[in-house]
């Protein structure tokens, strides 16, 4: 009876991980925009499951800050502000940056040789006219590059927490990207830190990183300061206030 059940919320899991992933893919790429209820029952009936594993994702996802629980009303998409993105963006640089120097200390041959062919494989994107078929490679590509330079840390948690912040900051990169071409300059950024990666020097690598995260989050938070969506209006203007 033990191991059946032990079956049992093992499947549950693996189902709350595959729905938690999926709904995490919907939302990052703004198929689900920001501040959009999610309502149960349709969530239950697309995804063809019962709401003990739906709970347990959109709970996931809650904790990882794609989500917002609201008391007695549900779920919803978490907003989009200025605020989430600066934070999102600091967090990022800061981690980022440490993972990637514990990876210059630890990486080996086999990650070197990766992290070259994932380097390359972004490169060919880089010079093609983007299109939404070739944005979506981009995106993957792009983020293919980012965890293979801090892969080598050989620390699970921290590399999970780097993936959800990538993620996090993927929701907004994709407004901006949305509007305006892919930056030409992007490129050449990465050749300069894989380059530095591969020499070995850890200060200058970390701090390019830096600079490409922050350089990347001040576009996005111009256009976004821009566009002045209904939810980055509201979450601006609640933050003002509870600055009073």
């Amino acid at each position: 009876m033990e191991q059946i059940e032990n079956r049992a919320e093992t499947g549950s899991q693996t189902l709350a991980t595959s729905i938690a992933s999926r709904l995490r893919a919907q939302i990052t790429g703004g198929d689900i925009p920001p501040g959009e209820k999610l309502r149960l029952d349709d969530l239950r009936a697309s995804f063809g499951v019962s709401l003990s594993p739906l709970r347990e994702a959109l709970s996931r996802l809650s904790a990882e800050g794609f989500v917002v629980m609201e008391d007695q009303r549900g779920y919803r998409v978490a907003p989009v502000s200025e605020n989430n993105l600066l934070e999102v963006t600091k967090l990022r640089s800061e981690i980022e940056s440490f993972a990637l120097r514990e990876s210059i200390r630890l990486g080996n041959d086999k990650w070197e040789s990766e992290l070259v062919a994932s380097q390359y494989r972004l490169s060919k994107l880089e010079k093609t006219e983007p299109d939404s078929g070739r944005l979506a490679e981009w995106e993957n590509a792009h983020r293919e590059l980012h965890q293979k330079l801090l892969s080598a840390c050989h620390m699970p948690l921290l590399l999970q927490f780097c993936a959800t912040l990538h993620d996090l900051s993927d929701r907004y990169r994709r407004l901006f990207l949305e509007d305006h071409p892919i930056d030409r300059d992007v490129s050449q950024e990465h050749d300069n830190i894989v380059r530095a990666t591969l020499e070995r020097r850890a200060d200058d690598a970390c701090a390019m990183l830096k600079v490409h995260i922050e350089r990347t989050g001040n576009n996005v938070l111009a256009a976004l300061m821009q566009r002045r969506t209904p939810q980055a209006a509201t979450a601006s203007a609640q933050a003002a206030a509870e600055r009073v």
